[in-house]
């Protein structure tokens, strides 16, 4: 099945410049409805009422970190299946390791390019 650009997307970053980067980053790979939101508390809040197909968000985040919101969408039946790519700068094992049993899609290690997104974006969704 064929990946449809047209889904939402929503991006969490609580810094701005990274916001704009990931969403450059994603219309060059041609998906152009993409959300912000600044932190994971808001971010729940959107998927909550709205319709996602992918969330990428940042661990390092505050109020609500990144792995605290993934916690929140894989308790929520409504919101489990949503895949869900975790971006951050820290590449610790324990981190990859704590993102995983939380039921993290797939991570990405900052700074990163399309192609890597891409590549992580396909490993989740499928080819595109």
């Amino acid at each position: 099945m064929a990946v449809d650009k047209n889904m939402n997307v929503l991006i969490v970053d609580d810094y701005k410049t990274m916001l704009r980067i990931i969403r450059n980053l994603l219309k060059q790979l041609g998906f152009n409805n993409v959300d912000e939101a600044t932190d994971g508390a808001m971010a729940l809040q959107m998927l909550r009422v709205g319709s996602y197909g992918l969330v990428i968000s940042d661990w390092n985040m505050e109020p609500m970190t990144g792995l605290q919101l993934l916690r929140e969408v894989r308790a929520d039946a409504k919101l489990k299946p949503i895949p869900f790519i975790m971006v951050t700068a820290e590449s610790k094992s324990e981190n990859v390791i704590a993102a995983k049993e939380a039921g993290v899609s797939n991570y990405i290690v900052k700074p990163f390019n399309a192609e890597t997104l891409k590549n992580k974006m396909t490993s989740v969704l499928g080819d595109f």
